[in-house]
């Protein structure tokens, strides 16, 4: 039986009281209080003979998925059937949340993300999905394999800690089942909060995980986290590098020589499909791809893995409209025709020969597009950015899909020619390439014969994990990993500072801003006066890479993450702004104030203090607390001036 074929009926067949309704907020000391702060619930998919994908179980059983939402994530949970997945797999998803916003308030947001950095917010409407996958032969099942996934639904992106927790719980659960998960759910409803800047221990299944929560203090490139009062526990907790932060120089490795390129889509918001032989690489990919922005907050939709049963598939694949500003992650061979029409595509994994594709999938040549790279061959004389080959044009080459017995049906697989690892796109890069950083990831020096960067853009993908010619073979990959990240870093960095200064100098200067009058407006964004000063401080001053600035700026202003970026900072400016009109208050003598006043003015001042002291201390204004206790003063202070029966109105008993 097809995977796809039943599991639609697979949320009708869930268990464990998943139409029971939802808790709403969970309230702090309320069961699974803390368990909500890491994790929405944990879910496990079976494949069912006759319905296909099942959920066979939500816990905390009182949490409340639609039924769109029961159905992609037993979509999505498993491996199509074009990708081999034979033994245990590690991915993740993203999905949508339906239905609006169903448990405000709780308990793992009252920390908000005031101190995390604005990449590493939670999701306010997207659950991201991690799965452990499992399918092993087993002969007492009648299909001959046992195929079930667990799930760990969270708003966080704390990729790296949660694929270590299901390491340390799937193993244990796919043998012991349902009690075991229940006792790891009760470990985690011990955990602290995640609260940014904080080092905590996490045990569970008698593992103590050490992990740092970053916080917007954090210096770029924080080390492991330091001992806490743990260390002198046993077993030795298992420290985490970093909650989030993946192998990037592993992810990247396929396609190193467009890494810039791929930084500059990413960067406008452009949409780009990417193509893989299964969801791990689908997955590591995307998040690699959406990370590159750091510390710019990537704004646009982004789904890991994606499959044509997914409810969003007509909306991302119309052609009545401009393909949206999404990064998608495939293993399907039919999107290679669903989605031809899209800008950038982007094929990963290893090709494979694998037969023919059924005729449905057979690919027109979009000659408007150009590739990047192709399979192994010999160097090449032609400039970076020449048209070398067309998609679906290949040179022998066939899609690298697994062969191996896949999901749902060990039998079930793909066949068919089709394109060539590479990036696939008519984008011209705006920046030249930094001929340094691969010097230093690649141990081919440049000007000895073949160049890699000038005769031939192509050489680092076409160093497959298997043959490592052409990398610094002595130097480990966290240290590779070191190297890349740094330089995405500075690259967004050197972008973003100009863009900074110039945003800087549309606040009011402080003298301006008086205690008893409307603190002046920020004044608006002009792109023609930004891309004037660009002359002075643009980003030749921190980066010594060439090329059409102005015409990247210009690109970036009409994109998802101008909006995001203008957005964040312009409500960060007007906190900054309403903190010092209250600053300005409280250093003022109020008694003096109010000599000449009326009452609606003294009342009217006290509604406003009220409003800004409960903004504060929901730290939504950047306020000191010697501020908050003279604004408090200067509310009771206010109120006593007034008569008795305002007074019973202002402070009832």
């Amino acid at each position: 039986m097809d995977l796809g074929a039943g599991a639609g009926a697979g949320p009708q067949r869930a268990r464990g009281r998943l139409g029971a309704p939802s808790s709403g907020m969970r309230a702090p000391g309320t069961p699974w209080a803390r368990f909500s702060a890491w994790l929405e619930c944990v879910c496990v998919v079976t494949f069912d003979l006759e319905l296909g994908q099942a959920l066979e179980l939500v816990y905390p059983s009182d949490f409340q998925l639609t039924d769109k939402e029961k159905s992609s994530i037993c979509y999505l949970s498993f491996p199509d059937s074009h990708s081999g997945c034979l033994g245990d797999t590690q991915f993740s998803f993203r999905i949508r949340q339906c239905g609006g916003q169903r448990r405000p308030g709780q308990a793992g947001e009252k920390y908000g993300d005031s101190g995390a950095p604005a990449s590493l917010q939670r999701e306010p409407a997207h659950y991201l999905g991690y799965v452990y996958f499992r399918q092993v032969k087993d002969s007492s099942v009648k299909r001959g394999y046992f195929q079930k996934s667990l799930v760990l639904l969270s708003r966080l992106p704390f990729v790296r800690l949660f694929q270590a927790l299901l390491g340390l719980v799937a193993p244990e659960f796919f043998d012991k089942l349902a009690p075991c998960l229940e006792a790891v759910c009760n470990e985690i409803d011990q955990w602290p909060a995640p609260a940014p800047g904080r080092t905590l221990s996490l045990p569970v299944m008698g593992v103590v995980l050490q992990v740092h929560i970053p916080s917007r203090a954090d210096t770029p490139e924080p080390g492991p986290p330091e001992p806490s009062g743990h260390e002198t526990l046993l077993p030795a907790p298992v420290v985490l590098p970093s909650v989030h932060e993946l192998d990037l120089f592993r992810c990247f490795r396929p396609v190193l020589a467009h890494v810039q390129l791929l930084w500059e889509l990413m960067l406008l918001g452009e949409p780009l499909l990417v193509l893989a032989p299964s969801p791990a690489v689908s997955s590591e990919m995307v998040l690699a791809l959406t990370s590159c922005l750091q510390p710019l907050k990537f704004c646009c939709d982004y789904r890991p893995y994606f499959t044509i049963h997914d409810s969003e598939f007509k909306e991302f694949t119309t052609r009545t409209q401009a393909p949206p500003n999404v990064v998608l992650g495939v293993t399907n061979p039919f999107f290679i025709k669903t989605l031809q029409h899209w800008p950038h595509i982007l094929r990963v994994g290893e090709p494979k020969t694998s037969g023919d594709l059924p005729k449905q999938v057979k690919l027109k040549k979009p000659s408007r597009l150009k590739t990047l790279d192709t399979k192994p061959g010999p160097c090449s004389s032609s400039p970076p950015g020449t048209q070398r080959q067309a998609l679906g044009a290949g040179r022998g080459g066939q899609w690298g899909w697994h062969s191996q017995r896949g999901c749902p049906h060990p039998q079930s697989r793909a066949r068919g020619p089709l394109p060539s690892p590479g990036l696939y796109t008519a984008y011209t890069a705006h920046l030249h390439r930094d001929k340094a950083l691969f010097r230093r990831l690649l141990k081919v020096p440049l000007g000895v014969g073949c160049s890699p960067w000038e005769g031939d853009p192509g050489l680092a993908l076409r160093l497959s994990p298997g043959d490592p010619q052409g990398l610094q073979k002595k130097r480990p990959s966290d240290v590779q990993t070191a190297v890349l990240r740094r330089h995405l870093l500075e690259l967004t960095q050197s972008f973003i500072i100009p863009l900074e200064h110039y945003m800087a100098s549309l606040m009011p200067l402080q003298k301006g801003i008086v205690p008893w009058k409307t603190p002046p407006q920020i004044r608006p964004f002009r792109q023609d006066d930004f891309l004037h000063s660009l002359e002075r401080s643009g980003p030749q001053l921190t980066c010594v890479l060439k090329g059409d600035w102005l015409g990247l700026y210009r690109r970036f202003f009409k994109s998802p993450h101008f909006d995001g970026w203008y957005r964040q900072r312009r409500r960060e400016m007007a906190q900054k702004l309403e903190a010092l009109h209250l600053e300005a208050i409280c250093e003022a003598n109020i008694e003096l104030w109010m000599k000449d006043k009326s009452e609606v003015e003294v009342v009217d001042l006290i509604l406003k203090l009220r409003e800004r002291l409960v903004r504060a201390q929901g730290h939504q204004l950047p306020v000191k607390e010697a501020t908050l206790k003279r604004a408090r003063l200067y509310i009771d202070m206010a109120i006593g001036s007034l008569p008795k029966d305002l007074q019973a109105i202002l402070c009832p008993p």
